[in-house]
């Protein structure tokens, strides 16, 4: 983990972040890395969905099209 990190934040979030932190019994540096970790592992997903829904819209897939595709998709894997 990096070291001589330093960010700014507001006095009221630092003083949740500290309270939270001692509850939880960690450090400010975990509970914060964790926060950003999930921040970021968000940010993917939606990206990744964002990607999926404009694939969707431009080969005009329909919601209501994704069980008739999965069902025609899995009957091409069958072996024949």
């Amino acid at each position: 983990m990096g070291t001589g990190n330093a960010i700014s934040l507001p006095e009221e979030l630092l003083t949740g972040i500290q309270d939270a932190a001692q509850a939880e019994h960690r450090t400010v540096n975990d509970l914060v890395a964790d926060a950003v970790q999930r921040y970021l592992d968000d940010r993917s997903w939606t990206s990744l969905l964002d990607y999926g829904a404009g694939r969707a819209r431009a080969l005009g897939i329909s919601e209501s099209d994704i069980d008739r595709l999965i069902a025609e998709s899995r009957q091409e894997q069958l072996p024949r």
